[in-house]
């Protein structure tokens, strides 16, 4: 059964959907997590439970992120994408809290050649865990803010309360 509930967060409103699961801690996998407005970002559909118990830990796990406790999630999700996608955002798991990686070193630490960069941005937009899996921590290789789905002031926002809080 797909489940969903909204959070108030710095960024506005966040929108999650999971998957109840037997395995998940507290019960769900967390399939989205989105804002209004986002590029792909979910829209609750016909026959979604609205359940925010079945979100307790995840959202325990976001307050403490944006109180700047908290600098790694452990949460389960359930995303589906082509291998390369799982690839580059197994990628995006690795990148430290407080750090940035450009969308070079992304497509060099999945041994794909410097070529597939804009395969790499594509890959990393189509993330649908935003801040959980952390796209905003990639860059442009001159350190523009660029290619973020929820907007470069969103993406500032969060870089800089991973600096203040690391």
């Amino acid at each position: 059964m797909t489940v969903y509930t909204t959070m108030d967060s710095p960024l506005g409103e966040l929108l999650l959907v999971g998957e109840e699961s037997d395995t998940a801690k507290g019960g769900t996998a967390l399939v989205s997590l989105s804002v209004p407005g986002q590029k792909r970002g979910a829209v609750v559909q016909d026959g979604w439970l609205a359940s925010p118990e079945a979100f307790a830990e995840i959202l325990a796990q976001l307050r403490a992120y944006f109180d700047g406790t908290l600098s790694r999630f452990d949460i389960e999700y359930i995303t589906a994408g082509t291998d390369f996608q799982r690839r580059v955002w197994t990628a995006l798991d690795a990148i430290p809290y407080g750090t940035t990686l450009t969308y070079g070193e992304i497509a060099q630490h999945i041994g794909a050649p410097r070529a597939a960069v804009r395969a790499v941005g594509t890959a990393i937009g189509a993330n649908p865990l935003l801040v959980v899996r952390p796209c905003h921590r990639v860059i442009a290789a001159g350190g523009a803010l660029s290619g973020y789905a929820a907007g470069p002031e969103r993406k500032q926002q969060l870089l800089d309360l991973e600096r203040r809080a690391a």
